[in-house]
């Protein structure tokens, strides 16, 4: 049985996760446990046996991205402009004691984007994600910062998080997505059971040990999770924001609805485009913010229409992006002789896109 020391540090061996978060919650340890299988770093912050953060190495800031999505539907603030802004300002920034993560979290309700209850749900969200990934682990190394290595700044604390019901959620939604019929009720054996105070951790570690084990998921994987309920939850934050027309221009109805799609938000409304010799005339009597144009088209292309475009008193200076799967500096020039803003590659990223979008409009 693995044993945490305070600012002990182990090199690669058999892990068992479910001892590590019992003996954590049993000692009502603090700091942070960091683990590492070689190729995932995962981050458990905790005070007195408490979960305040989790968060791992793989991808943390479209996890989180994601989930603000999803809350986006209950939080008319969280518009897409301000997804965007949270990765500009923290995905890059230079790495501190602190996840670059969580201080976006901690950003978003000093902006009072969120409030600190909503800022509550997704901190447990997030670490049922994490801590389901965390499960998986087999082999590695682990060591308990103590907390005065990052307790000099100031964060606020959203929640103290039960580490047993994280892992009876995590298990339970695994076991979800193993049978889409009801799972009977199980003996008390089989729940995941973190020992109290006094107690060793045993009975956890006897629910990996047990005939009948729930297999956690891969740690790369990502699990579907359903959607934010805050019921009577609102935001503290003002629902004033701007409202954008985004033309697309594509021949290829499926492009148009993967673009419509990624651009599902209360900030834009879309306006699809299928026919490039009609197009010029929609967009007159529309008169969007941005214009995304496909290249390839039959009749009239991508460029001959940004050209006629920019003829237009009215379109000078209306941003034209140049949606295309050419990537030789030949079409890059082609693209800014006839007037084109921005030069999109496919495929992209719903990521690729609203970064693009957002630096065009602002």
């Amino acid at each position: 049985m693995n044993t945490i020391t305070m600012g002990s540090y182990r090199p690669f061996q058999k892990l068992h996760p479910l001892t590590l978060l019992a003996q954590l919650s049993s000692r009502q340890a603090n700091g942070c446990l960091q683990v590492s299988n070689g190729s995932v770093n995962w981050s458990l912050f905790l005070e007195q046996g408490k979960l305040v953060y989790a968060t791992n190495s793989n991808n943390p800031f479209e996890r989180l991205d994601r989930h603000l999505r999803r809350l986006s539907a209950q939080v008319p603030s969280l518009v897409s402009a301000v997804r965007v802004q949270v990765r500009l300002l923290f995905e890059g920034a230079e790495p501190t004691t602190l996840p670059n993560d969580y201080r976006a979290v901690c950003w978003l309700v000093d902006q009072q984007h969120l409030s600190a209850s909503q800022a509550s749900l997704l901190v447990e969200e997030l670490a049922i994600e994490v801590i389901e990934s965390f499960l998986a682990v087999q082999d590695g190394s682990h060591e308990l910062i103590p907390p005065d290595q990052f307790a000099n700044q100031s964060v606020p604390q959203f929640c103290q998080l039960d580490l047993r019901f994280l892992v009876e959620q995590c298990q339970t939604r695994q076991r979800q997505r193993q049978s889409p019929r009801p799972m009977p009720s199980h003996s008390a054996t089989e729940s995941p059971v973190i020992a109290d105070q006094n107690g060793s951790g045993a009975k956890l570690e006897a629910s990996v040990m047990s005939d009948n084990p729930v297999e956690p998921p891969s740690p790369t994987a990502t699990p579907e999770y359903p959607s934010y309920q805050f019921n009577t939850l609102t935001s503290t934050a003002p629902t004033k924001k701007n409202q954008y027309t985004i033309a697309c221009i594509d021949d290829s109805p499926t492009v148009l609805q993967a673009i419509r799609s990624f651009l599902d938000d209360k900030s834009f409304t879309v306006l699809m485009i299928d026919n490039p010799v009609k197009a010029l005339m929609q967009i007159v009597r529309s008169k969007p913010d941005l214009i995304l144009l496909d290249v390839t088209m039959p009749n009239l292309d991508g460029y001959e229409l940004c050209s006629l475009l920019r003829k237009h008193p009215s379109f000078r200076h209306t941003p034209v992006i140049m949606v295309t799967g050419n990537t030789g500096l030949l079409d890059r020039a082609r693209a800014k002789f006839v007037g084109a803003s921005g030069y999109l590659t496919k495929p992209f990223t719903q990521s690729d896109l609203v970064k693009m979008v957002f630096k065009h409009l602002t």
